[in-house]
């Protein structure tokens, strides 16, 4: 199969987001050429053309008229706005993320979270619906907690406040997580545009380890470069948190409850086998200066 045959023109989505800095390097080491949208100017590099814009604005007509295959990293309710107003005469294929919240937030005792479980199966269905109309095979990816690129809002927060403030918060939790690495769902893209019976489905993508809440705070403090402090958190104190912060209600919640993914149609359909949880100290660090290791 020829790069023409593969990829005759790949529009990416969130092209500089945590997924979209590991897939281009995979499109382009494969001698693709990419079409990638930002919000900021970028320079083009070997491979990729970058245009500026977000969804769910729209890119130059000139390059939609050979868009063939869309992978977005973007809002899910906004791509699908964006491809119902679009006019692409040659697509055929769409691979998105959505996210395993469309599930986990569900029963959210945050009302504005439960808002956003039901908005992400909305939009899953829209995204499903306008590709069906057009012709166009479609995929979403269901991601559990994404780490490694430094630019998620979960774990690195808290690594880099551990490292400047030298102490680590360790909440009590028995939840099960399951982290998935950006590079994983980066490689289950790909996967997915070499498959065709990936087409036709919403597939959840969880990391290759499943370990308690507690354990997994653990070992984003073994992680870190430099020493800190462990600051065990009683449930006790969760409780009253809940009660006394409701901005951290939702999260505080979840901590007893089970965040994972079953990742059955993942290497049925994709043959992807994700990592296992074992961080390392670069990847709470900048986009920048973990690349510059590489």
């Amino acid at each position: 199969m020829t790069r023409d045959q593969a990829f005759p023109s790949l529009l990416v989505f969130g092209a500089s987001s945590q997924i979209g800095c590991f897939l281009l390097p995979l499109l382009t080491g494969q001698g693709m050429r990419v079409l990638a949208v930002s919000r900021n100017a970028r320079g083009d590099a070997e491979g990729v053309t970058w245009l500026r814009g977000s969804l769910p604005d729209h890119a130059p007509t000139s390059e939609l008229e050979r868009i063939e295959t869309i992978v977005s990293f973007g809002p899910l309710d906004a791509l699908a706005a964006w491809l119902q107003c679009a006019s692409l005469p040659n697509l055929r294929r769409v691979i998105a993320t959505s996210s395993m919240s469309a599930e986990s937030k569900r029963n959210s005792p945050v009302a504005a979270e439960r808002a956003l479980a039901q908005r992400l199966r909305d939009a899953e269905a829209a995204l499903a619906a306008i590709c069906e109309k057009s012709g166009a095979a479609w995929t979403i990816l269901r991601p559990t907690l994404i780490y490694g690129a430094g630019m998620d809002y979960s774990l690195t927060p808290l690594a880099r406040r551990a490292a400047r403030w030298r102490v680590f918060a360790l909440p009590a939790g028995n939840g099960l997580r399951q982290p998935v690495h950006a590079q994983d769902i980066a490689r289950a893209v790909i996967a997915g545009l070499q498959r065709p019976q990936s087409a036709g489905h919403v597939i959840p993508i969880g990391g290759g380890e499943r370990l308690r809440a507690a354990q997994m705070f653990a070992r984003v403090r073994a992680s870190l470069s430099v020493r800190s402090l462990p600051l065990p958190v009683p449930r006790l104190a969760i409780a009253i948190a809940q009660k006394v912060l409701p901005a951290l209600r939702g999260p505080l919640s979840r901590l007893e409850q089970d965040l994972v993914a079953d990742n059955t149609e993942l290497e049925r359909l994709l043959e992807v086998h994700p990592r296992g949880f074992a961080p390392d100290a670069c990847m709470w660090e900048s986009r920048r200066a973990w690349q510059s290791r590489e």
